[in-house]
């Protein structure tokens, strides 16, 4: 049974969305506990700064995990996988 990781083409489409994701996120709580905190009531500000440590979590793990597949991706010659 293939695991999680094993394709490398796989763990690179995860890894962009992470970047993806975890950009979004980051800007969204930038956006709202810096730009809109006037506005927001103090729930919605603490779920903003949530999201400005939650975004770049995100995006060190996309980073790495790109970092990773893009290497296992040059090692190998063909195809890794059916799936990809």
């Amino acid at each position: 049974m293939m695991t999680l990781f094993d394709c490398p083409e796989w763990a690179l489409r995860l890894a962009n969305r992470l970047l993806g994701g975890g950009l979004a996120l980051l800007l969204a709580g930038l956006f709202g506990a810096y730009g809109l905190d006037v506005h927001l009531g103090l729930p919605a500000q603490v779920a903003a700064h949530s999201l400005v440590i939650l975004g770049p979590s995100l995006l060190k793990l996309g980073y790495v995990l790109r970092l990773a597949a893009q290497h296992r991706l040059k090692r190998l010659e063909g195809p890794c996988c059916a799936a990809a």
